[in-house]
């Protein structure tokens, strides 16, 4: 059978809703997008690629999305966030400067305790879990450095640190120290990380956000990374779950929206199977 690759990329608490209604819906037409042969997950995509991996029941997971907040709030979003990233996206062409820019933004940023954070992620994957025996690479940012790294189960990093470092959105996370080094969003080098399947014949690509900007490439800037032969299904949220996710990062990062993304996900799910399964079955 031809080599199959999952893409999952970032988003937020609304990426990742809409990642596992995705799933989740293809689960159910058929489409089990746990049995690829390299899952690559990027800060939302990271959660959600845990999760499909763990041998969690999807539904349970899915299920989980639509429960109400309850104390969970948004994040708080330092003043002049935006126009803070903006500046350094405008101002940075190099993209090692940018995310060692997007790095020094982080570590001086006042958010949450680590250990907070990491319970968290705990929860949202459902569990401590070890690394799944399908290969997983997980994406992230040596804060410090810029330098571009990634996590699979040889790294002898604990998945669930791998998952903090990738969700890490700098400036409103706290960084993650892995290894002694700390480490921000995989997403500050690109939305999905899609390169990282170059070589597989089969790739279906689920980004909740596609854009690039500055020096971060978009998602569609990187399908010539994959080779003129690679089959390739890239779905990202249709008119109604992007209305819901809403556009910024605010909208993105407020658990209130979680419940209703996920539905929209798992509705566009319905709608793109067809197309996913002409690509993941042949």
């Amino acid at each position: 059978m031809a080599s199959r690759a999952l893409v999952l990329g970032g988003g937020g608490i609304a990426g990742i809703a809409w990642g596992l209604g995705m799933v989740t819906g293809l689960a159910e037409s058929g489409v089990d997008l746990g049995q690829a042969d390299l899952v690559v997950g990027t800060s939302a995509g990271a959660v959600v690629s845990a999760q499909l991996l763990a041998g969690l029941d999807l539904e349970l997971r899915y299920a989980a999305q639509l429960k109400p907040p309850g104390e969970e709030t948004r994040p708080r979003i330092p003043p002049f966030y935006l126009s803070r990233l903006v500046w350094a996206t405008i101002r940075t062409g190099d993209p090692a400067e940018f995310r060692a820019r997007m790095g020094r933004m982080a570590l001086a940023a006042r958010t949450p305790p680590e250990a907070e954070r990491r319970a968290q992620i705990v929860r949202w994957i459902g569990g401590a879990h070890p690394w799944p025996e399908r290969r997983l690479v997980i994406t992230a940012v040596d804060a410090e450095s810029g330098e571009f790294v990634t996590f699979d189960s040889a790294s002898g990093v604990e998945l669930v640190d791998a998952v903090a470092a990738s969700a890490a959105t700098p400036g409103v996370r706290p960084p993650a120290t892995v290894n002694g080094r700390r480490h921000i969003d995989g997403g500050m080098r690109s939305a999905a990380n899609m390169d990282l399947a170059a070589g597989h014949e089969r790739v279906v690509v689920l980004a909740p956000v596609t854009r690039g900007g500055g020096p971060m490439p978009g998602v569609a800037d990187q399908v010539s990374a994959l080779g003129p032969d690679a089959r390739i299904a890239m779905i990202s949220p249709d008119a109604d779950a992007q209305r819901l996710m809403g556009s910024s990062l605010r909208t993105i990062l407020d658990p209130a929206r979680r419940a209703a993304v996920a539905r929209a996900g798992r509705a566009q799910a319905a709608e793109a199977a067809e197309r996913v399964a002409g690509v993941w079955h042949g």
